[in-house]
């Protein structure tokens, strides 16, 4: 199986699987970049997977099912287009490979993230819940449900890989250097970021870069506190108060 980014729109990514004469995407925005791939290398669209009714990740759905009329759309409820409703603990297997559905909301209250098993470790297809060196912004979910979404990413094995559905690796991680200076993790990422794509991720990776998921670490900590102006009582709170930075900055 290969996984390879499509670029859409602005900065968008649309991920596609490939196996044999077979794929699937995910978030597409935009159909055109999908149907001139899967033309040139003759390729039938078998599944597609929504994380979130946004327009920039569901745009291209009428077009690719015009195409492709029994193509599956696996998508959180509401979603035109959709021929199965899928959430939490939602499974199939896709060429002999496990898929499991988790709801990670925050950045949209029904947002969901795909985890497909395969080479040895696991694909997050995570939307606009998690990116490099940053996360989602807070729509119609809540920054408590935000932040309970990234600590379950945490939770997963070093060597995940996040497949998020944009770059904004550098810009992101110019606000992670703006709350740690002196992270020399930051700083290597900062120069990679000059050649794109940058993701996937490994959760590895992002543990030394991503403030988000470093709210744990007192210079994360006591940086946002200083920030806002405020007394930050735990973790939830810097997450919290990051979030309202980052919107900031």
């Amino acid at each position: 199986m290969q996984i390879l980014p499509i670029p859409a729109l602005a900065d968008n990514y649309i991920w596609l699987l490939r196996h044999g004469s077979e794929a699937v995407c995910i978030d597409p925005g935009e159909s055109e970049p999908v149907l001139g791939y899967l033309k040139t290398q003759r390729l039938s669209l078998r599944q597609i997977w929504i994380t979130h009714h946004h327009d920039d990740h569901t745009a291209g759905l009428p077009e690719l099912r015009r195409h492709f009329p029994d193509c599956a759309v696996y998508a959180p409820p509401g979603i035109p287009h959709a021929t199965d409703t899928v959430g939490e603990g939602s499974g199939w297997t896709l060429w002999q490979h496990p898929v499991r559905v988790w709801h990670t909301p925050g950045h949209t209250d029904s947002h969901l993230s795909y985890l497909l098993q395969t080479g040895g470790r696991l694909h997050v297809f995570c939307g606009d819940t998690l990116f490099s060196a940053g996360c989602g912004r807070v729509f119609t979910g809540t920054p408590a449900q935000l932040f309970a979404s990234l600590q379950r990413f945490g939770r997963l094995p070093e060597n995940t890989l996040f497949y998020p559905a944009h770059e904004y690796t550098a810009a992101n991680l110019r606000f992670a250097q703006h709350i740690e200076p002196h992270n020399p993790a930051v700083a290597r990422g900062l120069q990679d970021a000059t050649h794109t794509p940058t993701l996937p991720v490994s959760l590895a990776h992002e543990r030394q870069i991503n403030p988000f998921l470093r709210t744990d670490h007192f210079q994360v900590a006591d940086r946002a506190a200083e920030l806002a102006g405020q007394t930050l009582a735990n973790e939830e709170q810097v997450f919290t108060a990051l979030r309202e930075l980052k919107n900031r900055f």
